[in-house]
């Protein structure tokens, strides 16, 4: 489970009579489901827009309702700003032409949320009772204040899985991360390792490849589960080593990763020298309170209709990692924050 990081959030402020609510899920509320609400009708409150995430595209949808004016309201929960928070160096979001770290970009962003009148407060979500038809939506904040929102945007992400070794946990942002695309970049001409044998793996070795000298594919399996495309690529791919049947038992290095300690099925040790470590065993969508309600693929990713951020339930928007599987980019993420607030505001002004 990841580690979260909190932006302690800034003098609040409430302009143009704004008051938006965002709430990022943590790890606490992860087996809860919709139906585990609690018995007592605690203290309740009406807004209009309900955003419930604050990460690139809870933000986005934040600036972008704040700025049509209706009057929603926000809550920061455990990881303020969502998964950018552990991640060193941003270098592939518009705007910043010398990078940005993530927590100095979920700090601007929320700066420039709060500009438009958006109210940060802390809280979880832990269950929700939307309605079906439309109308009001329920979500319990810790277990007991509810609120009642006209809308809902949910831009809760999905959840990078890690091997939980010791070590792994010590190299996040220093030579470990969940994401070739966001940090490949600064390892060009080294030599890194990829963890997994999905698509997703097959995918990132072959990125690495093309910008690393060599890249160490390790597999648990004596097989690849990569579609047979996939396959075909990395097995074209010169510089790409696959490691079948091997397991990672440490991640070694000083202030950065510099190698790692495998074993076989055998129980033999093989040591690797790199100096980056990408694990590519899938997501898991931060989903689970809203299943009871709100259709979702095999994996628990939220479905909307295309070319839209609507879910099955009206006044429900789905933005962000939370509905997308392929991209999981910061600068989607915020596009699709942008999509789901003008839904919104669609929707408030069809319905009222």
């Amino acid at each position: 489970m990841v580690q979260f990081l909190a932006i302690a959030p800034s003098k609040l402020i409430n302009h143009l009579d704004c008051k938006i609510v965002m709430l990022k899920f943590g790890s606490i509320n992860t087996n809860k489901k919709s139906s585990d609400k609690p018995k007592a009708e605690g203290e309740s409150e009406k807004v209009r827009v309900l955003i419930l995430g604050s990460g690139p595209a809870g933000y986005t949808a934040a600036i972008y309702a704040a700025r049509a004016n209706l009057k929603p309201v926000m809550y920061m929960g455990l990881q303020a700003g969502g998964q950018l928070t552990t991640t060193t160096e941003v270098d592939n979001f518009p705007g910043y032409p010398e990078g940005v770290t993530g927590p100095k970009m979920m700090e601007d962003l929320q700066k420039q949320a709060e500009r438009f009148g958006t109210e940060v407060r802390w809280g979880l979500a832990t269950s929700v009772e939307f309605n079906k038809e439309g109308g009001a939506h329920k979500v319990w904040i810790d277990e007991e204040k509810i609120i009642e929102a006209e809308t809902v945007v949910i831009a809760t992400g999905a959840t990078a899985q890690y091997l939980g070794l010791e070590s792994e946990e010590k190299f996040k942002g220093s030579g470990v991360s969940a994401c070739a695309t966001c940090d490949g970049f600064f390892y060009r001409g080294q030599d890194v390792a990829v963890v997994g044998g999905g698509d997703t793996a097959a995918e990132e070795a072959t990125y690495l490849a093309g910008i690393c000298n060599k890249v160490y594919l390790i597999i648990r399996k004596p097989i690849m589960r990569a579609s047979k495309a996939m396959q075909d690529r990395v097995a074209r791919t010169k510089n790409i080593e696959v490691l079948y049947e091997h397991n990672t038992k440490e991640i070694i290095g000083g202030q950065t990763v510099e190698g790692a300690i495998l074993t076989n099925s055998k129980g033999e040790e093989k040591k690797i020298d790199i100096t980056g470590f990408f694990v590519a065993i899938g997501h898991k969508p931060n989903s689970e309170i809203f299943k009871d309600y709100l259709d979702t693929d095999e994996t628990g990713y939220l479905n909307t209709i295309p070319g839209t951020t609507k879910t099955n339930i009206p006044g429900v928007f789905a933005c962000g990692d939370i509905q997308d599987k392929h991209y999981r980019q910061a600068i989607t993420a915020a596009g699709s924050g942008c999509m789901a607030a003008l839904d919104s505001e669609k929707y408030l002004g069809e319905r009222y």
